[in-house]
């Protein structure tokens, strides 16, 4: 009863999805798995010119889909459905880093994503929240990964300096990249169905 009275006040402004959010939704988790082929193909260039430093710099693109979405959508769940379908067409797909990771990863991105929308309340989308998004959803992940992927034998300071690249990579490759490309598909009058509006910053 209280939280209905709540969602009446707009504090929980929960909206069902629509069809054309759901398909959104899959096509970029989709387009998501196919990248990350490439991805992986490009860490491991970069992995031989710079190492683990190296590797960092593009650990932003693994994450836009989902918080793209979030910014097109914007409604509660958006994260958690986005990064879900992407861990299971990477799941599907074949991961070179394993199932396992893809499912970690995803449940990481999801839970930071949605912490950081509903602490502004599903409403502030100007570019301030959408570099703090992108930025946040590097750290839990990467205490994972450190594990899971031996990190921990590189090193305190080169740990932390992949880690600050990171999250360097996570404000700019997803969280401006997310923004710059909402505005643009919105102004393009494509996404005129969806939350996202030409010039709106909140």
């Amino acid at each position: 009863m209280v939280m209905n009275n709540q969602a009446r006040k707009g504090i929980f402004p929960f909206k069902a999805f629509t069809t054309l959010d759901i398909v959104l939704m899959a096509m970029l988790a989709a387009a998501n798995a196919v990248m990350t082929v490439y991805l992986s193909q490009l860490n491991q260039a970069l992995n031989s010119l710079g190492g683990p430093i190296a590797t960092s710099t593009v650990t932003g693109l693994y994450m836009i889909y989902g918080l793209l979405a979030c910014y097109i959508i914007r409604k509660p769940g958006t994260a958690v459905i986005t990064y879900g379908i992407g861990a299971v067409v990477q799941a599907f797909m074949g991961s070179a880093y394993g199932i396992t990771s893809a499912f970690v990863a995803a449940a990481c991105y999801m839970v930071v994503a949605e912490a950081v929308f509903a602490f502004f309340r599903y409403r502030n989308w100007n570019l301030a929240v959408m570099l703090f998004a992108g930025g946040a959803l590097v750290p839990i992940w990467f205490f994972f990964a450190a594990r899971m992927f031996g990190y921990m034998k590189w090193g305190t300071d080169i740990l932390l300096w992949a880690l600050v690249v990171r999250i360097v990579s996570g404000i700019v490759l997803c969280g401006l990249l997310s923004k710059l490309l909402g505005d643009t598909l919105a102004r393009s009058g494509l996404l005129r169905r969806f939350a996202v509006k030409p010039g709106a910053e909140g």
